[in-house]
């Protein structure tokens, strides 16, 4: 299959290279552990995932820039202020003693 499919799109793909996509993908779910990435993968080492957790250039910079424009937003749209809490008149007479009429 993977010859075909590699002579259809003039590629040399592997299986190791769906490994290492499929790899990278999970490393970057943050609902997976990387201990269940080890054990999936079957490494004995969990320091062996280390090469696909490390950002590319790319990825720096476009987070770099997430972050930025999400602080930015923040900044022209704050949130309001927590409104004051409301007190009941008859509870505070009760606590300071008063009467109820």
């Amino acid at each position: 299959m993977f010859v075909r499919a590699n002579k259809l799109l003039g590629s040399n793909w592997t299986l190791h290279d769906l490994r290492h996509t499929a790899t990278f993908r999970m490393t970057q779910d943050p609902e997976l552990s990387m201990a269940y990435v080890q054990h999936i993968l079957g490494h004995k080492y969990q320091s062996t995932l280390q090469k696909y957790v490390n950002p590319s250039t790319d990825e720096v910079i476009e987070a770099g820039l997430a972050h930025h424009a999400r602080q930015e937003h923040k900044r022209a749209h704050p949130s309001p202020p927590p409104s004051a809490p409301a007190y009941n008149p008859e509870s505070l007479g009760i606590l300071f003693g008063e009467t109820p009429a």
